[in-house]
């Protein structure tokens, strides 16, 4: 793999293309010109593109290239001739929007270099848009940066014959916690409202009144009718009378041409030529969005959306775009720490020391759980690296474990996971870059998401793939409890299945299936079709294996999408218990000799490794002599109380992290590290596709990578890893692995678990904006974030007395999490909750994944009736409980 490191540059817009070579003209295209350029582009090119490829610079407000035409502000006018029917060029009568217009043969375009009466019209478009517009550039945020501000330079009138006062309103309007919308300042364009309805799909702003009373806004929150995910902070309604609460909506803060839309968090921060731009990618999740930070004075102020057609286009995520802060956070951990012995043996607390002494306390502490002093001594090392890191720090750590502590303990996956998600991993998934990518998603036929949210769990992959949907070319295909409101915006066909029943219902995607399932095989039998399996599939047995059952029959191409960034590098790091790096198996003896070899030392360990779930039981039960721990919490894992268990068990524990966590609270040394912002690094997407960043902010905190190979010295040892190029050159040293891979997974299916009367089974996912330590610090974000609901179907609802609204308890014997209800249209014996909202977190609480058995009951006193049942598809039975995806017991049946 090889990666090259861009530079920290300051981003400038693009300039218009080269002047393209004039083609001869075919059924597929058209010749004419533009400012006496004669040019030849495809049929359908629009006056302003081709004007565009020529170098040519057409002033506009409201064209945007990813966004449909509307001619709204009319700033693009041109004087246009073109062949009549008799075949003779004559001019139109009026100017002409070139965004709007498309090219035909012999159409003669003269832009305002060129005809003075464009100028002119443009010119009296500007004097219009000016007449209500406030001028209050020194107090805007878009000052500095504002197209109208140069455009009234270069295409206005030098003075305002405008003498009567300008229409004002009442400011800001607050449209959620973190967009705020000035009236007076918008001219109209309407790339806000055609984002929201073409782009998200959540239509959430619109043009309200007619004449001069005209003006973007929200919706009447007369309009009702909805019953959702409420946002906290939200107070406008939509359309349907449903709050603003998109992911996306920061967006139309940056396409906005004017300051009518603006960032509660950046609102009055800075100038824009105050700040100095770095290139980055995204840090959320696994798409490798790109992004823009601007910073002033070592302190980051805004990140905006990156222009990468490949990836992300021009949008990003709101938690791409709004979640920094952590990274400067007033927990940083700024100096290593060191948890000194009292005088009686026990544990003190941490106190600061020079990076020597923490150093050599850690290598101390780690020596002697790798030779312990007796027979009964705790031995080995663990280590949990966690999926937020770097392609360059997973090597590192996955390389001093196997080098230095001698041992396959290695897993990063601070997550719900298991051996047949290991095995996938390795046969499936390491090694194998860019065998699907973005481009083959948005060209697919077909697309089946298996224990997988595009829109809570993807990102930005959602928009990309509704832009797919709403163009025609894709069907949406989902295998979950419920459709959930990204799906429905996919126009997506759920295919549903109780948690647990996931395997019988992929099984029974055939051609010979009836309805949606028949549907749904006939759709992935097309060329290009492409199956994506979440990360939650590893909590199902048999789910990836019959994923790739379904492949098999069906054609269709696999993606393996996690919600971190890190975790597609870790994998091809080599951070797994059984994997080495580049896809090769620990028990392959050729892929350890080869690896050693170019690692330089004499034998790598061949016992495959201990998964994070058992390196964490082991210190618990006390059977680990120490862990060394990258950016995890404990909450993270499928059992938070054995992580932290482990944590308090374990003798020695060494912690490298951005910030006070509960692994830093309980280590005996803390080292500092740097987060994304202060280092350079490649994240790896989910698609295999290295997206290489550079520093943007000064610092003296290291690398997780270097510090690693301090720590290894300490320890005797050469990690070999001191520079950025260090690990990039055995990176592309090492290459792909060409020998014989990990066996492909083969695990049966569990028995769906009985459902006694009150109970459910529990259906989760993590929804975009929750509780992650990730979105610390930002409390604009957080407002938008929806609220905890339970969702249940209308007979689960009732077997439970419960109706819509009521406030449900859903518990097991470790806790309790009360939620009102949400009735929904979804597989009956099956309760929804997120994973992880603020004061709700499922795994915290309940100490359960999906598929867990929970009880239901009103959260006030009485009982709760209900039926026994066991969940699952049924599909061997009733064809209509397969759908519903439930069995009912025997007993009951009888």
């Amino acid at each position: 793999m090889t990666i090259t490191t861009p530079k920290a540059t300051d981003t400038t817009p693009l300039v218009p293309a080269a002047p393209p070579v004039t083609a001869p003209e075919t059924d597929a295209t058209v010749t004419f010109s533009v400012d006496g350029i004669e040019t030849t582009v495809p049929k359908g090119t629009l006056v302003i593109r081709a004007a565009e490829q020529l170098g040519i610079q057409i002033p506009r407000f409201c064209d945007h290239p990813l966004l449909a035409p509307a001619g709204a502000c009319r700033q693009c006018l041109v004087e246009v001739w073109a062949p009549g029917r008799d075949g003779n060029v004559a001019k139109m009568p009026k100017p002409q929007a070139s965004c709007t217009l498309e090219a035909t043969p012999g159409m003669q375009v003269k832009t305002q270099h060129t005809s003075p009466e464009a100028d002119k019209a443009q010119h009296g478009v500007m004097e219009l848009l000016l007449i209500n517009h406030p001028l209050d550039c020194p107090v805007c945020d878009k000052g500095g940066e504002c197209p109208l501000q140069n455009q009234a330079m270069s295409n206005g009138r030098g003075a305002t014959r405008f003498v009567d006062v300008k229409r004002t309103f009442p400011k800001p309007i607050a449209v959620s916690t973190q967009v705020l919308l000035d009236r007076e300042r918008c001219i109209l364009c309407q790339r806000c409202t055609r984002f929201s309805e073409e782009i998200a799909g959540d239509v959430w702003i619109d043009l309200q009144k007619r004449g001069a009373a005209q003006q973007i806004g929200t919706f009447d929150t007369e309009v009702l009718g909805f019953v959702g995910d409420t946002p906290v902070g939200a107070s406008t309604l939509d359309t349907s009378g449903r709050p603003f609460a998109s992911y996306f909506s920061g967006n139309t803060v940056q396409i906005c041409p004017v300051g009518a839309l603006t960032s509660a968090a950046y609102r009055f921060r800075s100038r824009p030529f105050d700040l100095v731009s770095a290139p980055a990618i995204a840090e959320h999740d696994a798409n490798g969005s790109a992004i823009r930070v601007d910073h002033r004075r070592g302190v980051v102020l805004r990140r905006l959306a990156g222009d990468d057609p490949a990836v992300n286009q021009e949008w990003i995520s709101d938690k791409d775009r709004f979640a920094f802060h952590w990274q400067s956070s007033p927990d940083r951990v700024t100096t290593p720490l060191v948890r000194r012995r009292l005088p009686d043996g026990t544990r003190g607390e941490l106190e600061p020391c020079s990076w020597t002494e923490a150093l050599d306390t850690a290598a101390a502490g780690l020596q002697a759980a790798l030779a312990p002093s007796g027979a009964a001594s705790p031995t080995g090392v663990g280590v949990l690296p966690g999926g937020r890191l770097t392609l360059e720090d997973a090597y590192a750590y996955g390389k001093f474990a196997r080098t230095v502590l001698g041992t396959n303990d290695v897993d990063h996956r601070a997550r719900p996971h298991s051996a047949e998600e290991e095995a996938f991993l390795g046969h499936v998934v390491a090694g194998r870059t860019l065998q699907v990518t973005f481009g083959d998603l948005v060209a697919a036929p077909a697309v089946l998401c298996v224990a997988y949210e595009p829109e809570e769990e993807g990102g930005i992959l959602f928009l990309r793939l509704r832009s797919s949907v709403v163009a025609g070319r894709t069907r949406v295909f989902s295998l979950a409890a419920l459709a959930s409101r990204g799906i429905e915006r996919l126009d997506g066909t759920l295919l549903a299945a109780a948690p647990g029943t996931e395997p019988e219902v992929l099984d029974a995607i055939t051609t010979g299936a009836d309805d949606d399932l028949g549907t749904a095989a006939q759709a992935l039998g097309a060329d290009g079709a492409v199956i994506l399996v979440g990360e939650r599939a590893a909590t199902v047995p048999g789910a990836l294996t019959a994923v790739l059952r379904l492949a098999e029959r069906t054609g269709a191409r696999v993606a393996w999408i996690p919600r971190r960034a890190g975790e597609r590098g870790a994998v091809e790091a080599g951070t797994l218990p059984t994997l080495l790096p580049g896809g090769r198996p620990v028990a392959d003896a050729s892929a350890r000799v080869d690896l050693a070899a170019a690692w330089g030392v004499d034998e790598l360990p061949g016992t495959p490794g201990r998964s994070a779930d058992e390196i964490l039981a082991a210190a618990a039960s006390g059977r680990l002599g120490a862990l060394v721990v990258g950016g995890v919490d404990p909450a993270d894992h499928a059992d938070p109380a054995l992580a932290r268990a482990a944590l308090d068990a374990v003798p020695f524990l060494v912690s490298l992290e951005v910030r006070r966590s509960e692994v830093t609270d309980l280590a005996d040394v803390v080292l500092p590290v740097a987060p994304p912002v202060e280092k350079p690094g490649t994240f790896v997407t989910w698609e295999g596709r290295p997206r290489p960043f550079a520093q943007a902010l000064t610092t003296t905190h290291l690398s997780d990578f270097r510090v690693l190979d301090r720590l290894a010295d300490a320890l005797g040892a050469d990690l070999g890893l001191m520079t950025l190029a260090d690990v990039h050159a055995e990176l592309d040293q090492l290459g792909g692995w060409d020998g014989a891979r990990v066996a492909a997974p083969a695990t049966d299916p569990a028995e769906p678990p009985a459902v006694p009367a009150g109970h459910a089974v529990l259906a989760t996912w993590h929804q975009l904006l929750d509780a992650g330590r990730l979105q610390d610090g930002e409390p604009y974000l957080a407002g938008t974030a929806k609220q905890p609901v339970a969702r249940v179907s209308a007979a689960t609802a009732a077997a439970a007395g419960l109706t819509d609204g009521d406030e449900v308890a859903v518990s097991t014997d470790r806790g309790t999490i009360t939620a009102p209800v949400q009735v929904t249209e979804m597989a009956d014996h099956v309760v929804w909750l997120a994973t992880n909202p603020r004061g709700a977190a499922v795994r915290e609480l309940l100490g359960a994944v999906g598929g867990t058995v929970v009880r239901l009951a009103p959260a006030g006193p009485g009982d709760a009736p209900g039926v026994t049942a066991r969940a699952g598809s049924g599909l061997a039975g009733d064809a209509a409980e397969a759908v519903a995806g439930v069995r009912v017991d025997e007993e009951e049946r009888a």
